[in-house]
């Protein structure tokens, strides 16, 4: 019994074997996943080829003799103002005028700054009104997609209010556009009374800024 035990056992360097190439398994395995880890994280980075880009121009002008693909592009793109079409691949959205719409008034049109902020106090809203906010804005060159609305409002330094809202997607024309805002209530009330600051925005689906003005308007008990 006691050669037996003494006696050394075959299966030992196979299993201390088996035990070291799970080992080299194991940090074969690691050293592969940080390697496709860092390989994802490289395609993060890496921007997408979507190869040559075509104003609305050209594209509109490409196979125009093809009759199918005439009509398809039409029913793709909508009815497009061709003077309107410029040699650019950027749109142009210029935001006219603001119009403030409230039962039993006239409309209350302001005019957007082609540039800056408008001075002073632009506007003044009689509290517990319903009204709507109505743009008009005109598109040139190209299409512009994915239109958005965003309208943050301050009182005292506090955010009161956040508006986000898809405007849509429109081409190019010689016609403004109008939009019209779903009605909205100001709020009444001693202590809704007073100056309050706003920021408006519009961007595209890539993020391009078309407007972003900063001003301010006043809350009272009546009309001015």
């Amino acid at each position: 019994m006691d050669s037996d035990r003494d006696m050394p056992s075959d299966h030992e360097p196979e299993h201390e074997d088996a035990n070291e190439r799970k080992t080299n398994i194991s940090r074969h395995m690691s050293e592969s996943s940080i390697a496709a880890t860092e390989d994802e994280d490289d395609d993060v980075d890496r921007k997408i080829d979507l190869g040559p880009q075509f104003t609305l121009k050209e594209q509109l002008e490409k196979d125009k003799d093809d009759e199918s693909l005439r009509k398809w592009k039409e029913q793709l793109l909508g009815s497009i103002d061709m003077s309107s079409v410029g040699e650019t691949l950027e749109p142009e959205v210029k935001f006219l005028s603001l119009a403030i719409k409230s039962e039993g008034r006239d409309d209350m049109i302001l005019p957007v700054p082609e540039t800056g902020n408008p001075n002073g106090l632009w506007f003044t809203l009689k509290e517990g009104c319903r009204y709507r906010l109505m743009f008009t804005f005109q598109v040139n060159h190209n299409i512009v997609s994915g239109l958005k609305y965003t309208n943050t409002v301050w009182k005292t330094g506090l955010k009161v209010d956040s508006t986000k809202e898809m405007i849509g997607t429109f081409s190019p024309q010689a016609e403004p556009y109008t939009h019209e805002m779903p009605e909205d209530t100001t709020p009444s009330g001693l202590f809704a009374r007073g100056t309050y600051s706003a920021r408006t925005k519009f961007v595209d689906d890539d993020k391009k800024s078309y407007l972003d003005i900063n001003y301010t308007f006043d809350i009272r008990k009546d009309w001015l």
